[in-house]
């Protein structure tokens, strides 16, 4: 798995443009086979901040996507993005949808007519 993660910073009244240009990527790399997660987001606290994360399936799903990603030109003041490399993920947040209290069509009793 590999993992991109960090941040920029852009000046002041120009991050939330900035967020906004990279929204077309974004949608496209969550097509991209082998995406598992991507946000560039601005960030709650800092207004100078821009918010960088990706997850990868492996190597070549990334590779196949830094071929074809073509984001907006964007020269951040500052950088500070990692990469990262995992063989394994553990479920931390994970919860099944409640079921419905109403009963499915497939328990309701029959109609009986008469």
């Amino acid at each position: 798995m590999i993992i991109i993660a960090g941040y920029t910073r852009t000046d002041k009244g120009k991050r939330d443009a900035s967020v906004t240009a990279f929204a077309g990527m974004v949608a496209r790399a969550m097509q991209q086979d082998g995406c598992l997660d991507m946000s560039i987001s601005a960030d709650t606290i800092d207004p100078e901040r821009v918010n960088i994360f990706e997850c990868w399936r492996d190597q070549q799903s990334w590779d196949a996507w830094r071929k074809i990603a073509r984001g907006p030109r964007f020269t951040p003041r500052e950088a500070q993005v990692k990469l990262y490399r995992s063989e394994v993920a553990e479920d931390l947040f994970s919860r099944k949808p409640k079921q419905s209290k109403a009963r499915s069509s497939k328990s309701r009793p029959k109609e009986v007519r008469k």
